[in-house]
């Protein structure tokens, strides 16, 4: 009877600490689960996937929301002037600034000094050519700092730009046109600023335009090509006399490499 009465006693103690045990391990889960889960609010929510992985992070409620590659960091990081609306009076396709960081850097540089009036084409520290230029006026200076040529337009075309008295009788004119003051090339830098060249031979080496750099015809398209051929466009002379000759039709044309300029 003893014995059957200490065997019963026996079970009932290894029993009483098998539960004992599991109430402490739940217990150490449980802390675990609420630890965690408060390090996950205070960084952001982690999900699982259905296969068990940890996902990306959630930002926590309330949060500023964020995409790649924008806002006052993004911006700053490109070193660019974000494009305005308006694309006058150096009417170019929007949205080549922003690209300009996606390129590799040129060993072709460009320099224009307003108060000589003249730009110089560099390939490295070597000088390949130097051309008088007009620039803005007082009342419409051009604007003075570092970008990057990244477009060059054959027979551009120009719309009168909004919200600008000086052409609130202007109509726009065709690629091609004698009234069209974009000339025969333009190289864009900054839209809406852009090198470009001129209907107005006369106003080379003088303060007159809207903000814009003007060339002369000749050596705008002499540059405009020089850009093309050093960042590997790949163009024979059949084209480049035909998209002279057919001086009605816009041709873009996307440069591989960014071109650094500095305007000062």
């Amino acid at each position: 009877m003893r014995q059957e009465v200490r065997y019963a006693w026996t079970t009932a103690t290894a029993a009483l600490v098998l539960v004992v045990g599991a109430c402490t391990i739940e217990d150490t889960s449980d802390k675990r689960a609420a630890d965690s889960a408060a390090a996950a609010t205070a960084k952001g929510t982690v999900e699982m996937s259905p296969s068990g992985a940890v996902a990306s992070p959630q930002p926590a409620a309330g949060a500023p929301q964020t995409t790649p590659g924008t806002g006052s960091m993004g911006d700053a990081a490109a070193g660019t002037t974000p494009a305005t609306g308006n694309l006058s009076p150096d009417s170019v396709d929007v949205g080549r600034t922003s690209k300009a960081t996606l390129l590799p850097l040129a060993s072709t540089r460009i320099e224009v000094d307003l108060n000589a009036k003249r730009l110089t084409v560099f390939d490295g520290d070597k000088q390949l050519g130097s051309y008088r230029v007009a620039v803005g006026s007082k009342e419409w200076p051009t604007q003075t700092g570092e970008w990057s040529i990244t477009q060059v337009v054959w027979n551009p075309e120009w719309v009168p730009p909004k919200d600008e008295s000086w052409a609130d009788a202007e109509k726009p004119k065709a690629p091609g046109a004698a009234d069209n003051p974009l000339g025969r090339a333009q190289l864009v830098y900054d839209p809406p600023r852009t090198i470009h060249g001129t209907n107005e031979p006369q106003s080379i080496g003088k303060a007159v335009s809207h903000g814009s750099i003007r060339l002369a015809n000749a050596d705008v398209v002499k540059i405009a090509r020089q850009l093309m051929e050093s960042t590997g466009v790949e163009k024979d002379d059949a084209w480049y006399r035909q998209v002279q000759q057919n001086r009605t039709e816009k041709v873009p044309v996307d440069l591989p490499q960014r071109v650094a300029i500095r305007v000062f």
